[in-house]
């Protein structure tokens, strides 16, 4: 289904702009014409923006805190549509408020929550098929319990593995800055005093001053290619052939490949835990799941998994068919089915490779800050060597 930017007026006349998904513009027109809006314009979403247009997220955090304050409403005995309005007119934050406020216009005319959710098209779509199933079930407190629950675990792991790449990354950025500084800055005024005093230069000084001669009168059009470099990196890897492209280099990378696969893993496990969990049937789990994923390599791999248990297939036997996915969760999983625990054996894998990619990041990042260490020690040795020498030379002349 392709998606439309929707401009439209309900009966009180207020004007409405959204996101939402139809088979084809007339199709559209006739749904929202039938309803008794007055359609402004439809225009394809693909359509609205230039090349560098993406796809508008929302805060994750924030919508956690307004599940939060919605469970609660409804809990305490609040039809849905008046949680809705308490909650849309008092959400401040620019990207989530008019979504809100749109799903709240979507369920006043008669539309179902998870119909109102998805046709946004910003919202996980892991939380409208739970949504969803909570409609179908009459359960809907326990299934936003379960996805609240699930969304915390999920960005505790997130925010750690952050937490944990911050250090080195603001290390290198400052290693870098020190080559910097001492290659177009300390080596030329150095230069300037060798030049004065017509000394003979030793070829490591001599190698370096070239360097620095170049790097400083040129350090203009470096940092133009460098910028220019990220934003066309950032534009390519935003195709999809792109993105699988890097997938493939990441899977390869030695020793970050294996934490990244576990880590991709751990998120696709802990989904399909909460779909299950929610009574969402395995087939349409697994194409939730699969739509989850940022990655488009693991996507078809689950993709291709999801058809052959639409087939009768096992999901240990169709996961293993993938080959991404390791030994040790393809046996828990057999255990899960055989019996008849999928579930929860699901969420035992997401815990063991969670814990698992933790220990690996913090062994992997005590050798890289000494190895920053020891690169950084080493030139900053090799500049004051080639530097100072001269200066030696220099002294024992003049005796």
């Amino acid at each position: 289904m392709a998606e439309y930017v929707l401009k439209y007026a309900d009966g009180r006349g207020q004007v409405h702009q959204q996101v939402a998904a139809a088979t084809s513009e007339k199709e559209l027109r006739d749904r929202y014409s039938s309803q008794g809006f007055l359609i402004y314009s439809i225009k394809p979403r693909a359509a609205t923006g230039g090349l560098f247009t993406r796809k508008k997220k929302i805060n994750v955090e924030k919508f956690l805190i307004f599940n939060q304050q919605f469970v609660t409403l409804i809990r305490a005995g609040l039809p849905i549509l008046k949680g809705l309005d308490l909650l849309a007119d008092r959400l401040t934050d620019p990207k989530l408020g008019p979504h809100i406020q749109a799903v709240r216009d979507e369920v006043r005319n008669g539309t179902l929550l998870s119909e109102a959710f998805r046709a946004q098209g910003v919202f996980p779509k892991i939380y409208v098929t739970s949504v969803m199933a909570g409609e179908k079930s009459g359960s809907l407190i326990e299934v936003l319990d379960r996805f609240i629950h699930y969304q915390k675990l999920s960005l505790a792991v997130r925010k750690k593995v952050m937490v944990s790449l911050m250090y080195p990354c603001v290390l290198v950025v400052l290693v870098i800055f020190l080559m910097v500084f001492l290659v177009t800055f300390v080596v030329p005024r150095f230069a300037s005093l060798y030049d004065s005093f017509h000394a003979e230069l030793p070829p490591m000084t001599h190698f370096l001053i070239i360097i620095g001669t170049a790097a400083q009168s040129s350090i203009l059009a470096v940092i133009g290619v460098v910028v220019g470099a990220i934003v066309g990196f950032r534009i390519w890897s935003r195709r999809e052939s792109s993105r699988t492209i890097l997938d493939k280099l990441k899977l390869k990378t030695p020793g970050l490949g294996e934490i990244w696969l576990k880590y991709q893993v751990a998120q696709l496990s802990r989904i399909l835990s909460t779909l299950l969990t929610g009574g969402i049937p395995l087939v349409q789990a697994m194409e939730t799941a699969a739509e989850s994923l940022n990655t488009p390599l693991l996507q078809r791999a689950v993709e291709a998994a999801g058809k052959s248990v639409r087939e009768g297939q096992p999901l240990s036997k169709s996961l293993q068919a993938s080959k991404f996915v390791p030994g040790l969760a393809i046996d828990m999983i057999e255990v899960g089915e055989s019996t008849g625990a999928l579930p929860q054996m699901l969420n035992s894998v997401a815990e063991f490779f969670e814990d698992d990619v933790n220990v690996r990041m913090q062994a992997m990042l005590s050798l890289i800050e000494p190895a920053i260490m020891l690169v950084m020690g080493t030139f900053v040795a090799f500049v004051l060597v080639a530097l100072y020498l001269p200066i030696f030379s220099l002294a024992d002349s003049i005796r």
